[in-house]
């Protein structure tokens, strides 16, 4: 399965907010042998969202948005995603039952809290107020992180893919030094490579089967060096 995340807010974008929502998400995502392909930042603009949301609908299994749901003027994901399919925003009679059994009245929300686009499957929000929704096999979540994580929890079982297993190793030598090794190492193993310089360069060997995975990194630490310990 194969996902693409687009999480929404001018705050990502002037770096004012830092995105643990789109890390978060593609953490659980993995754990689960899905295979995100993109994470896009896009602002609080309806046709922004709307052409990002239309391109992956159409080029991958599911797409996650994140950010953007509740009553106030910046607040435009649901009207965008709804664009995006060509539907109308309306008032959603089953996130209203929900909030009203929360103990919230007509009285006591913007009446945009409980619209959600045409022939949606909502989403109710246990950590907060304004729900998700599901159009299509784009879903909408909210961007607090409590309520993002609490809502993706309830859907996570729609996310299957493959499971992979990923062995670190860490070399003391230049990336430059390894390029080699890392071709023979894909040559011998069926496995996929990257590598991450930093104090030390720290390769991961990533398989489906996790045999393979130790075996091509047993190979690979017998022909490196590894770094001293202090």
């Amino acid at each position: 399965m194969h996902v693409a995340i687009v999480t929404v807010g001018d705050e990502l974008l002037v770096g004012d907010t830092v995105n643990t929502n789109a890390t978060w998400l593609c953490d659980r995502l993995s754990e689960r042998g899905v295979r995100v392909r993109r994470v896009t930042v896009v602002p609080d603009e309806i046709g922004e969202i709307a052409r990002v949301v239309n391109e992956y609908h159409a080029e991958y299994d599911a797409v996650i948005v994140t950010g953007g749901l509740g009553p106030t003027h910046d607040d435009v994901t649901m009207e965008a995603v709804a664009a995006a399919f060509g539907r109308d925003v309306v008032r959603n009679d089953r996130a209203a039952t929900w909030l009203a059994d929360r103990g919230y009245s007509a009285d006591d929300l913007a009446a945009e809290t409980t619209h959600l686009p045409t022939d949606c499957r909502p989403l109710e929000n246990i950590e907060g107020v304004a729900p998700g929704a599901v159009v299509e096999s784009v879903y909408v979540l909210p961007g607090v992180p409590a309520e993002m994580k609490a809502m993706f929890e309830t859907i996570a079982d729609e996310f299957e893919g493959t499971p992979t297993h990923t062995v670190a190793v860490n070399v003391a030598e230049p990336e430059s030094e390894l390029l080699d090794r890392f071709t023979e190492l894909q040559q011998r193993f069926d496995v996929a490579v990257g590598s991450y310089p930093g104090e030390h360069v720290t390769v991961k060997i990533t398989a489906d089967d996790a045999s393979e995975a130790e075996r091509a990194a047993a190979w690979l630490r017998d022909r490196s060096t590894a770094p001293e310990r202090s």
